[in-house]
């Protein structure tokens, strides 16, 4: 047997592990020598960065206030729950959606959507979960630190709305931005991210850009976990710029107190000033109150709230003067007697037309309210005489009609400083379609549309502004709400990375009016009948006021909107006053409660009387009211 001598080969093995063990000690100096010698400086900025998180500071969005200074819409300090995405990222939170919604007594849907969102953003950023925590929230989040590092409590700016109901319409509200809005390549260009509170109609919406600020950021050093453990730096957010809105908070609330008063409860009152556009009031009723959509979106009772309002068959959400399209009736007549005048079909000398007691179109007599004779054209205002405006109109033809829309920017928007503002319906707007399907245009549309009534649909805003020009030698300003935006200073050191420049502050700009173009005599003419409205003799008598003479024109529409199912008609009432130097002009629109003088007049004579109270209580003695 032979035998193998195992020491032999070992110093061979001995020098096989030395060479293998110098092999990889070069091989880790040479890694440590690139790690903190040549990469050294980098790793060390990336070690600290991991150590340091940017937690922005939301920027409280810019006050609303009324003319005189009065508070519409502001911000408020409330503590929130956020939702950090760095700690989520890292570990499975699906079995903490129900410890989420339970815990902070939130919608367990939003708490799905909100997880959802947050994956979606950059590393270390951060989401509201639940605005105005309350102390039970608060201490939830403190007790719960350790098994929960992704959720903090922190003060930030919430959007209140003082008012409630009131001018909802007009301020609109606020709410987190949408993938959707995201998409749009402006959007994206403003550098808005997911989570970020923009305004979602009225002047929030429009002015957006003006009323959002600037955030600031904590510069804070965390933990492994995510938790703040020091703070280093700390830069101020800028706030939003102040808007200043042309709205009288006391007319508002006179126009809104009418609305309350009327017989349905529903519909439009709008005060302006016909001298420059400024809108002064602005209700639409039924209404709802911004708040629900700022406070209650995370509850289940606030979205239960917030689904009621977009299913609610009476339309809460929807603003009436700017938005609804109604059919004007008589006080469309207006336009068409200035129409009239300028294409020369009647004359301020010879404007008599042939009442008859309404006309006959093939075999169907459609009849007027009265029988006129052949009365001039401010008694045929005045009476508000069908018949009149029934062979007015197949004299002009249904092609000086349109004539007549294109003069009065009927086919346009106002261009008034709301979003979504929609464009009147007028014979211009429906003649293709009607044309491909019947073949011609007939006579009796022509006599309809003569009246308000078929093809003719207009936004109230539009008609007030048409009307309320009669006033103002036919000066058609925008109607808007801006006055002006006050300015806000610069934040930090000019030159740093952290400055933010000054916003200057700004005023609407005013454009040149839209001209309707009519001699003074013409323009006598028509005010002659409009004035006979209120006080002589015409259909709106009883809105007569002593010591103030209102211009106006009643209205009754049959009506094709907001599920009228056969209810009863629209009651308008579009006027100025003082008749021949107009300070104001308002228009009422009641849906569904009849005559018009017997329910939107009332509206407005309240409206007046409101502003005489507020106008004569500042008046000296010799100022008398502008009369004729």
């Amino acid at each position: 047997m032979k035998i193998y001598d195992h020491t032999q080969n070992l110093g061979i093995r001995v020098s096989t592990i030395q060479i293998i063990a110098f092999v990889l000690l070069t091989i880790l100096g040479a890694r440590l020598y690139y790690l903190q010698i040549v990469r050294g400086e980098y790793y060390d900025e990336k070690a600290e960065n991991q150590r340091i998180r940017l937690i922005p500071i939301p920027a409280p969005r810019g006050a609303i206030f009324d003319r005189n200074g009065k508070i519409l819409v502001d911000s408020r300090p409330t503590y929130n729950v956020t939702l950090s995405n760095e700690p989520i990222k890292k570990i499975d939170v699906t079995d903490r959606i129900d410890d989420y919604a339970m815990g902070l007594n939130v919608d367990r849907q939003y708490v799905v959507e909100r997880l959802n969102l947050i994956k979606k953003q950059n590393e270390f950023e951060t989401m509201v979960l639940k605005e105005n925590a309350t102390i039970q929230d608060i201490t939830w989040v403190e007790a719960h630190s350790m098994e929960y590092p992704e959720l903090r409590v922190e003060l930030q700016p919430q959007r209140v709305y003082p008012l409630k109901q009131t001018l909802a319409h007009v301020l609109g509200y606020v709410g987190e931005i949408s993938p959707k809005e995201l998409e749009k390549p402006e959007v994206r260009e403003k550098g808005l991210r997911p989570g970020d509170i923009v305004g979602k109609g009225g002047l929030e919406q429009y002015y957006d850009e003006y009323l959002r600020g600037k955030p600031g950021y904590r510069k804070v050093i965390v933990d492994s976990r995510g938790r703040v453990q020091s703070e280093i730096e700390t830069i101020p957010p800028q706030a939003g710029q102040d808007l200043v809105s042309t709205i009288d908070l006391d007319l508002q609330l006179a126009a809104e107190q009418q609305l309350a008063n009327s017989s349905t409860k529903r519909g439009v009152v709008i005060v302006t000033d016909p001298n420059n556009g400024e809108v002064l009031a602005m209700a639409s009723m039924p209404s709802f109150d911004p708040n629900i959509f700022v406070q209650g979106s995370t509850t289940p009772e606030g979205r239960k709230q917030i689904a009621a309002y977009w299913q609610d068959e009476s339309r809460p959400l929807y603003n009436r003067a700017t938005q609804g399209r109604y059919h004007p009736g008589s006080t469309w007549k207006i336009p068409e007697s200035v129409a009239g005048l300028q294409q020369g079909v009647i004359t301020v000398k010879d404007s008599h037309v042939l009442c008859g007691g309404g006309i006959t179109i093939g075999n169907k007599f459609t009849r007027c309210m009265g029988s006129h004779g052949a009365p001039p054209l401010d008694l045929a205002i005045t009476k508000s005489c069908d018949g009149y405006y029934y062979h007015l109109a197949l004299k002009m033809k249904i092609e000086g009609l349109i004539q007549m829309v294109e003069n009065f920017d009927f086919d346009k928007r106002t261009g008034i400083d709301l979003p979504n503002e929609k464009i009147s319906q007028t014979p211009k707007t429906w003649m293709p379609s009607i044309l491909k399907r019947e073949g011609k245009w007939s006579d009796i549309r022509t006599v309809y549309a003569s009246i308000g009534q078929d093809t003719v649909v207009v936004t109230p805003i539009s008609l007030l502004r048409a009307i309320s020009s009669m006033g103002v030698h036919g000066r058609m300003y925008i109607p808007h709400f801006l006055k002006e935006f006050k300015p806000i200073g610069a934040i930090g050191t000019e030159g740093e990375s952290t400055y933010i420049p000054e916003r200057p502050g700004f005023g609407f700009p005013h454009p040149e009016p839209k001209i309707i173009e009519m001699t003074d005599e013409q323009n006598a003419l028509i005010l002659k009948g409009m004035w006979g409205v209120v006080n002589n003799g015409g259909t709106a008598g009883s809105v007569k006021m002593a010591n103030w003479e209102i211009a106006g024109k009643t209205g009754t529409a049959q009506n094709s909107e907001l599920g009228s199912g056969g209810a009863k008609d629209h009651a308008w009432f579009v006027s100025f006053a003082p008749a021949y130097k107009p300070e104001i002009a308002v228009l009422a629109m009641i849906e569904n409660s009849g005559f018009g003088a017997a329910n939107a007049g009332p509206a407005a004579k309240g409206v007046y009387e409101a502003y005489l109270q507020k106008r004569n209580g500042r008046q000296t003695d010799n100022q008398d009211v502008a009369k004729k």
